[in-house]
């Protein structure tokens, strides 16, 4: 049997399927770095643009002085950041020059594997981001084969798509990328095979989320062909739900599969003790084991933009129509060429089936995601979108408005507009950023970098009772430890 390795999802991933990708600051994880360095990891899934905004705008951190540190407190082990090829947190598709030095930015700070991902499977635009990224760095490239299912995307699909990837020098190996959970152990094994025979000696390894229960099973199937030598795993609290399969069950199952694992499973346990002490400190829910629900296979919704839907309908006293919007959501997914239903499709695609239910007629109310995504501001569709659905959805003002919107600003113009010797990484911010929110990012000033998960609930208390007009000087003591809460200056 092969030694098999693992990719640990956990603050990135898994963070973002279970904890909204809020639940983790920077103090977080650097609390934690040395040890996950030790484990044993292929790399880290770290970051990506939308969880480098989300460092911006909830912990006032900043995400690339985040990178550096984390990158010096584990230097062994490569950090991986995510991407829809040439954008970076704005929606729209950026200068080449402009995301030419985001990605010398990220990896001069640290970044060493870079994920290329297109939800179209164009495969000229991942061949143009991974050219850009292989020019200003030395970061390994990996191709995401984004999993969904359709009528289009069949095995052949995905190996027609890996084969343009692999004649490139600036792809090193892939991915089976399952974010929503839909493929099952058989058709893992078959698209593993598919994908390997066309990629040659180029890696392949396995992501698949848990949400309906086949997470774990896929990626024991894939890994069962021989094709595939790496699979993504979350740690405790940060596996299962609708994240990826837990660390140290996933671990267990392949040796009793026969097969060896590079991992200190001394330190795994260490990890996940780390990771439920935090989850309880902070009060974020625990990813479970997720029972089989065939309906998924169907609708291919996910369970946050469901609910969402049903309170919206409940709100308009519609909740009786819901299992119709579901219905219609299949019929608007074909009709719009199959898009891969991960954010922000399924949003996008659930919303219009809401319109089509309860308004007057179908496509009479349109969205402007759905205009960009039919105008191809999005990207090329998979499928071509149905002529007759087209015109509708384009045969209103609004249509031609969308499509006159300007394109995102020249790196030229970008830079006049904030200073040529503005600092790249700061620049990099305010170009798709509110400005107040990078001004207070930049207030904030350093990341605390010390976390003591059974602290944070007293740390709360006290930021709450700081926050009341009446409270003066608060002091919690006890043998080796003192706070003190002085008014109008802070915690000491």
């Amino acid at each position: 049997m092969t030694e098999i390795q693992l990719t640990d999802v956990s603050v990135r991933d898994g963070n973002q399927s279970l904890w909204g990708a809020t639940g983790l600051g920077t103090h977080h994880m650097l609390e934690i770095a040395g040890l996950m360095d030790r484990a044993g990891f292929r790399a880290i899934d770290f970051t990506s643009s939308s969880h480098m905004a989300v460092a911006v705008r909830y912990f006032q951190n900043d995400p690339w002085e985040r990178i550096r540190r984390m990158r010096a407190a584990m230097p062994r082990t490569p950090l991986q950041f995510i991407t829809t090829g040439l954008r970076f947190i704005a929606w729209q598709q950026a200068d080449p020059e402009f995301m030419r030095l985001v990605y010398r930015r990220l990896q001069a700070n640290g970044i060493r594997k870079v994920i290329v991902l297109d939800p179209m499977h164009d495969a000229d635009a991942v061949l143009e981001a991974a050219r850009i990224v292989k020019e200003e760095g030395d970061a390994e490239v990996m191709g995401a084969l984004t999993f969904t299912l359709s009528t289009v995307h069949d095995d052949k699909f995905y190996a027609d798509f890996a084969a343009k990837l692999a004649k490139s020098p600036h792809i090193d190996l892939f991915y089976l990328k399952d974010p929503g959970g839909l493929m099952s152990p058989d058709r893992a094994r078959s698209l593993a095979r598919a994908v390997k025979a066309v990629i040659g000696i180029k890696r392949l390894e396995v992501h698949a989320h848990c949400t309906i229960g086949y997470g774990p099973l896929a990626s024991l199937a894939a890994i069962e062909t021989g094709c595939v030598d790496t699979v993504h795993v979350g740690i405790g609290p940060l596996g299962e739900g609708s994240s990826l399969p837990e660390a140290e069950r996933m671990v267990a199952n392949l040796r009793e599969a026969g097969h060896e694992v590079a991992i200190d499973d001394k330190v795994l346990a260490k990890l996940s003790d780390y990771w439920w002490r935090l989850a309880r400190a902070e009060g974020l829910p625990p990813g479970t084991p997720q029972p089989f629900d065939a309906s998924f296979l169907r609708h291919q919704i996910a369970g946050g933009v469901m609910t969402t839907t049903r309170r919206q309908l409940e709100e308009l006293k519609l909740g009786y129509r819901f299992d119709e919007v579901v219905a219609e959501t299949q019929r608007v997914r074909e009709e719009l060429g199959a898009p891969i239903m991960v954010t922000p499709f399924p949003q996008m695609v659930m919303s219009q089936a809401l319109f089509n239910v309860i308004g007057t007629k179908r496509y009479a109310q349109v969205s402007d995601q759905v205009l960009r995504y039919v105008l191809g501001k999005f990207g090329r569709p998979t499928a071509p979108v149905d002529p007759a659905v087209e015109a509708a959805i384009l045969d209103r003002p609004r249509a031609r408005e969308i499509e006159a919107e300007p394109t995102f600003p020249s790196y030229v113009d970008l830079r006049r507009r904030f200073g040529v010797h503005m600092d790249d990484e700061e620049f990099l911010l305010r170009a798709v950023m509110p400005a107040e929110q990078v001004d207070a990012m930049r207030s904030a000033g350093r990341s605390r970098g010390t976390y003591t998960p059974e602290a944070a609930p007293l740390l709360s208390l006290l930021k709450q009772l700081a926050a009341k007009p009446a409270a003066r000087d608060i002091v919690v003591e006890r043998p080796g430890l003192r706070i003190a809460l002085h008014a109008g200056a802070g915690l000491d």
